[in-house]
């Protein structure tokens, strides 16, 4: 079993939130002893039907517990919003630790549910990063394939294709069409294609409806949708004065590589160093090991992007609390020139006090003016490792 970099408490009750696959419940299960703990897995029907039926149930197996048996691990908790209700008021009469996971906040949010008022921390779980595979990382690999747990399981491309594309439309049956979050699941779909194509790029809802054959106010649902079941976030650009800021409009990213290249329908074909597309994924791949870091270390650090009107663009502005702005590069070339980085250089100078850095493949580390080249390894662990 890889170790996983999040840490979580044994003496509090916390939310545990990730997507499907992303590993909850095998990091619940390697920390908290099965034997010393009440669990309660809502996605068996038996389960789910019992509890939705009298959520009061989970007061009367909580007060039969001993008194050595100190953890309630519930498995998708958002299945039932009310049973909520009645964990605050354990929490507040009794000395047990609620550990609930989830891997949607949509009914939670939606139904006005009891989050417990910081009675519960919260704490976000994400596909590997390379600093968790160690020597089994491979970026070929995450690059097409992405960082799922059972990705690392597979033994042959053949069924990491097939896996990712079970994943896909095991998300479109369970995530959203068995919650009711749409009416129509054709478009919804077909929107899920189109947005995966424009993984990364500045998102017009406009377009973007015209493609999908709805109108603007259902795609902007749609996108909700996805960031309530945590498949994916929106990058917003950079907020602050900036004379030759042009975009106000979001970028749109999946949570994980190979499912994004699985909506897209392009895992059987290769990426090829060198190509637009070989770029645009490995810029996605470290855009998401920093905010996997972030979230598991560094969670007041805030990131954006920025683009001039003159299509010079900064890939990620992290603003970090009591430090100069951080601006990052990321260039997929093994030999990263001064003449590649001449937009970066040129934007990045017009800020009298910040941190400006390239991530890439090069293996040297070099300096152009006031912008350092690292690799991109070296660059992540300085940047946002501990």
């Amino acid at each position: 079993m890889f170790i996983r970099l999040l840490k979580l408490p044994n003496n509090r009750s916390f939310f545990l939130f990730g997507a499907r696959g992303t590993g909850k419940s095998t990091l619940i299960e390697h920390q908290f002893d099965s034997g010393a703990s009440l669990w309660i897995n809502l996605l068996l029907p038996a389960e789910e039907e019992r509890f939705a039926r009298n959520p009061n149930e989970l007061q009367a197996l909580v007060s039969a517990l001993p008194t050595d048996k100190k953890h309630v691990v519930i498995d998708e908790v958002q299945k039932i919003p009310k049973l909520l209700d009645v964990i605050h008021n354990l929490i507040e009469h009794t000395d047990k630790c609620f550990i609930m996971t989830g891997s949607s906040a949509r009914k939670l949010k939606r139904g006005g549910a009891n989050l417990l008022a910081g009675r519960a921390f919260v704490y976000h779980l994400f596909p590997f990063s390379f600093l968790e595979l160690g020597p089994a990382f491979n970026l070929d690999r995450a690059l097409r394939f992405g960082s799922l747990p059972k990705i690392e399981l597979l033994n042959n491309d053949e069924e990491r294709m097939l896996f990712l594309q079970a994943y896909t439309q095991t998300y479109l049956k369970e995530e959203i069409w068995n919650e009711h979050f749409i009416n129509k699941l054709d478009p919804f779909r077909r929107f899920l294609e189109v947005s995966a194509q424009c993984n990364g790029k500045i998102i017009n809802f406009a377009n973007i409806a015209r493609d999908v054959g709805v109108d603007d106010k259902t795609i902007k649902e749609y996108f909700a949708i996805l960031e309530d079941t945590l498949i994916g976030f929106f990058l917003e650009p950079y907020q602050h004065s900036f004379r030759k800021r042009l975009s106000q409009k979001p970028k749109f990213y999946y949570f994980d590589t190979g499912v994004t290249r699985a909506l897209s329908r392009l895992l059987s074909l290769p990426l090829i160093p060198g190509t637009s597309a070989y770029g645009e994924a490995f810029e996605h791949f470290i855009i998401l090991e920093c905010m996997k870091l972030a979230s598991y270390y560094y969670s007041e650090l805030r990131f954006s992007y920025l683009r001039t009107k003159d299509d010079m663009e900064i890939d990620l502005i992290v603003e970090r609390p009591g430090l100069p702005l951080l601006f990052i590069e990321i260039k997929s070339s093994e030999n990263v020139s001064a003449e590649s980085l001449s937009s970066f250089l040129k934007v990045t100078k017009e800020f009298k006090v910040c941190e400006a850095v390239c991530f890439s493949n090069d293996m040297r580390r070099k300096r152009f003016d006031h912008v350092t080249v690292m690799p991109w390894r070296e660059g992540i662990k300085e940047f946002f490792g501990k």
